[in-house]
């Protein structure tokens, strides 16, 4: 695999593409994930701003991360016309990198909201996580398992409107048929079900996580906690919840 992501010949996305600089002027970066960096690009026929996530062709090193790029562009399409999800704009592709382009979230992370806030009230508490639910239900309906729901993963279009949000990234993300398990664990430890720890779950285990964004978003702080990951995993896995030390009780 590695002789072949080295031949320029090779194409993530199985064909060639237009040049992006053709099209869009890349500039600031947004944001740093672990296989790709999201920059603020704007469209040279329109002036338009788009957010820019740039996959190193390095980083994708065996044919299983190949294929996750090839799957988070499929089901962003997959998923396009949802209100709460990100709308992709494009793929293109060059000798270092495949870049996906999709509309700008400016206003930044729910999770960077939190944190300003401190918590919310339960009526707005509720309203995000009804709109979080319905991502949730619209990914489930069209056989796309998120994986890596979280605070941070939920971007407001506008800075201010709480009530804007956007799913985003798709790289773990999956197809799913009714009935299918899945044995691989991923995801943010705070947010993990605790079927996804046990390698064996299906679409439920998506249920679960909005449980724990409602919790954060009414307490600030996670319900499962401990000073490592292994500690984390199992508080998930114990399940025991201090409701009066999050309410300051």
């Amino acid at each position: 695999m590695r002789r072949n992501m080295d031949n320029q010949a090779y194409y993530v996305l199985g064909h060639k593409t237009l040049n992006i600089r053709d099209l869009y002027t890349l500039s600031r970066k947004l944001g740093q994930g672990q296989f790709g960096t999201t920059y603020l690009c704007t469209e040279l026929a329109t002036g338009v701003d788009y957010a820019c996530k740039s996959i190193s062709k390095r980083k994708l090193i065996s044919k299983e991360d190949v294929e996750d790029a090839r799957r988070e562009i499929q089901i962003m399409h997959h998923l396009a016309g949802h209100g709460n999800i990100v709308t992709i704009k494009g793929a293109y592709e060059d000798s270092l990198y495949v870049h996906i382009v999709m509309e700008l979230c400016a206003g930044g992370e729910l999770f960077d909201r939190i944190i300003q806030r401190g918590h919310y009230s339960e009526r707005k508490a509720a309203e995000l996580t009804k709109i979080i639910v319905g991502v949730v239900e619209a990914c489930h309906s069209l056989g796309v398992m998120h994986r890596d729901l979280k605070p941070e993963n939920f971007l407001l279009v506008n800075k201010d409107d709480d009530f804007s949000l956007k799913a985003i990234d798709f790289g773990i993300s999956v197809f799913f048929k009714p009935g299918q398990i899945f044995t691989d664990v991923v995801g943010g430890p705070y947010y993990v079900a605790p079927k996804v720890l046990l390698k064996r779950y299906g679409p439920e285990a998506n249920v679960w996580t909005p449980g724990v964004i409602l919790y954060i978003l009414l307490s600030g702080v996670p319900p499962f906690w401990a000073e490592t990951q292994q500690g984390i995993f199992d508080a998930v896995l114990k399940g025991y919840i201090n409701f009066d030390s999050a309410l300051g009780l």
